[in-house]
């Protein structure tokens, strides 16, 4: 039999709260049919989903069946949890392209094959609702004032931001979809962020309510770095899966430059790699684990070999053999460099650095490189000359690059 799923995400560090505490003995003695909804606001997850997709599959190889719910309804209203203000409006074409993006992706982590998984969309009933109706059978069920009491909608009204009888329904929606799957699928488990329990408190309620069977509710911790913040960001934003968005090289040079002391953590939270294992690799050198680390969470992602390009071209740059061909880059008009552009300009427009000030004092400090010559000089201007059939690179501290091209 295998494993307690419970305790393998307790141990790896995922579970943050739990709405009762049989839970783990239930996931040993029976096999779940759980799910978690995923908000189609982009096209793609960022790191910060991958956690929970990663979640979703240790329970799956524990014989629990995930089921992948995508908003195509509920994002019709969009998700007020943990917002400060409403949310901009999107178009049907934008939420199904979304839906699409993210069912894709999902399809790396989980399987789907045989029933052992299901992919639904809550548009598929929250579209055809029959509002007087929904009201009547649902809407008796939920009170305002407990509704409001929940800390995401307590936030909006102490910064006096206000909330509106549209968002307010997104509550309700959500803890719909928990009933509609309950019935459709025997669905007794909803596992999310932190920021949902108020969410999956309310559909457990409603099941209770409505069917008079008990359900339950998971939630996980978010994926934060050892300063505090929350992690999935880079200087040029997000951290997504989507290989057009954050290519492979970039985003196994993100995980490469991973904190000495949040190795371990994203060794357990991000890869299927066995605890003993992360033991021996914890043991040796840590730059070696942090390839590793790397090396693994971009093969999961992005496919073995895009894994190997991206380490093979990290190496080569760190080692100075020239083979640059996965490292990030930006295209340039030949006319930019006439007269030469200005370095601190250069920076900036790679997003190498956040703005031109902070362009000058990585210079000044002697932490750029440009073609192979470390730059000094806040007035150094690059130039067409620089260019190497048509590329140059730019090396930043010790472990970015970036290659600039003309067109």
């Amino acid at each position: 039999m295998n494993r307690n799923a419970f305790d393998v995400l307790t141990e790896r560090g995922f579970i943050e709260q739990v709405t009762h505490e049989g839970l783990k003995d239930l996931m040993g003695k029976e096999k779940l049919t759980f799910y978690i909804g995923y908000d189609p606001t982009a096209d793609s997850l960022t790191v910060g989903g991958f956690l929970t997709a990663m979640a979703l599959g240790h329970m799956q190889r524990a014989g629990h069946r995930p089921v992948v719910l995508m908003g195509g309804g509920t994002g019709m209203i969009g998700d007020p949890t943990d917002k400060n203000e409403a949310r901009r409006m999107m178009t049907v074409e934008e939420i199904n392209r979304n839906v699409e993006g993210i069912r894709a992706q999902m399809s790396r982590f989980i399987d789907f094959s045989d029933g052992k998984a299901i992919m639904a969309n809550n548009a598929d009933w929250l579209l055809e609702l029959n509002y007087v109706k929904f009201l009547r059978e649902m809407g008796i069920h939920f009170s305002v004032n407990r509704m409001l009491a929940a800390d995401c909608f307590k936030m909006r009204f102490e910064r006096d931001q206000g909330l509106t009888f549209f968002e307010l329904n997104y509550m309700v929606m959500q803890a719909y979809d928990f009933l509609e799957l309950n019935r459709r699928y025997g669905c007794v488990l909803q596992v999310g962020g932190r920021d949902q329990w108020s969410n999956i408190i309310a559909g457990m309620e409603l099941i209770r309510k409505v069917e008079g069977k008990d359900a339950y509710g998971m939630t996980f911790s978010l994926l934060t770095r050892a300063d505090g913040e929350k992690m999935g960001k880079s200087m040029k934003g997000a951290i997504w899966l989507d290989a057009n968005k954050t290519s492979p090289y970039e985003f196994f040079q993100y995980f490469r430059n991973t904190d000495d002391r949040d190795v371990e953590k994203y060794f357990k939270l991000l890869t299927f790699l066995e605890l003993d294992d992360i033991k021996t690799h914890m043991a040796d050198n840590i730059n070696e684990a942090k390839s590793v680390l790397a090396y693994e969470i971009t093969k999961l992602v992005h496919g073995q070999e895009a894994a190997d390009n991206a380490k093979s071209a990290a190496a080569a740059l760190f080692g100075g053999a020239g083979d640059d061909a996965a490292a990030p880059s930006t295209e340039f008009q030949a006319e930019d460099f006439n007269g030469g552009m200005e370095i601190a300009a250069l920076l900036e427009r790679t997003s190498l650095a956040p703005s031109r000030s902070e362009a000058r004092r990585l210079v000044q400090q002697g932490g750029v490189v440009v073609a192979g010559e470390k730059v000094g000089d806040t007035a150094f201007r690059v130039t067409e000359e620089l260019f190497k059939d048509g590329e140059l690179m730019i090396k930043k501290g010790k472990k970015t690059f970036h290659k600039v091209k003309i067109k």
